[in-house]
């Protein structure tokens, strides 16, 4: 989902109202600590196959490379830029958003997926495929782009919402390329636990009823939560979880709010990946956007930690 400030719903739920509305490095070790050349900041198509392009931005250089994930119909400008304040009386100092405040620290990527679409209101340039799409379909996507860019790993996964599930299951069948994890207020196969079944039903539910000839993204979860059934186990990586602590809701349930099961999967999800767990966001749902230099620092505490390896 995106994750402008002041949006408050997960992948599926914001997305149905909506729509109603120099040649490059070899794979290296995951813990390699090379640097490679300065390289050129890039913002343009790649070429993923003879028939599908794909948006990609990058800048800065160094080892692993950071890839950001956005979350359902986000594109790559929610890490490149902030809204304006929302006060513009504010003497406070402007923050910097995520990718441009990594760009001295390592390398640094985001792109559009299919179906996304901009700030302003635009499609994405990433031309459109058959939805709903799984998070393997991502992170197939995902290779696709960092081999056809010359964007090789090492990398560092940022994931956020339902780009949190495409990381995870990037990093459980590429386990060679990943060095790191960080996962931003991430959707994540315990909710289909911790949601009661009327909320998980009601999810799946607003998901479906999205119109099926849309190009707009909508994830499939039932077909993700079989992928991650036969995936290899998680490997062990420097990694970090983001939780929201301002409360928000999907709304699937007005009698029963779904903010105690949210919770009670990040904490889940931290475990599973022996993440450290970072609860006192002072945000909702966005925290790339909310809180990007709180994002920022713990992008950089995986990224020492995977240098160190």
């Amino acid at each position: 989902m995106r994750s402008r400030a002041g949006i408050a719903l997960l992948a599926g739920a914001l997305l149905v109202a909506l729509l109603t509305s120099c040649t490059p490095p070899s794979p290296s070790p995951t813990g390699s600590t090379a640097t490679p050349s300065a390289r050129k900041d890039r913002a343009g198509m790649v070429s993923v196959s003879s028939s599908r392009d794909m948006y990609l931005t990058c800048r800065g250089s160094g080892s692993p490379i950071v890839v950001l994930i956005s979350g359902t119909g986000g594109a790559a400008d929610e890490w490149t830029t902030l809204p304006p304040l929302s006060s513009p009386s504010s003497t406070a100092a402007p923050a910097e958003a995520v990718l441009p405040a990594l760009s001295a620290d390592s390398r640094v990527c985001a792109y559009d997926r299919p179906g996304t679409t901009r700030e302003d209101g635009a499609p994405s340039p990433t031309p459109p495929v058959p939805q709903p799409t799984t998070a393997l379909d991502g992170a197939r996507d995902l290779r696709a782009l960092l081999d056809a860019s010359g964007e090789r790993g090492p990398v560092v996964l940022v994931g956020a919402s339902w780009g949190g599930m495409i990381a995870q299951l990037y990093a459980r069948t590429y386990p060679r390329q990943v060095a790191g994890l960080v996962l931003v207020d991430s959707a994540s196969t315990w909710l289909a636990q911790t949601l009661s079944p009327d909320q998980w039903r009601g999810w799946m539910a607003v998901i479906a009823a999205a119109p099926g000839d849309s190009a707009a993204e909508r994830p499939a979860y039932d077909p993700t939560l079989q992928e991650f059934a036969a995936a290899a186990a998680a490997p062990e990586l420097p990694a970090a979880v983001l939780s929201s602590d301002r409360p928000w809701d999907l709304g699937v349930t007005p009698d029963a709010s779904t903010w105690p099961a949210w919770l009670a999967a990040q904490d889940d999800l931290a475990r599973a990946w022996n993440a450290t767990h970072v609860s006192a966001t002072h945000s909702g749902h966005g925290i790339q956007v909310e809180q990007p230099a709180l994002v920022a620092s713990a992008i950089r505490g995986v990224l020492a930690r995977a240098r160190e390896k």
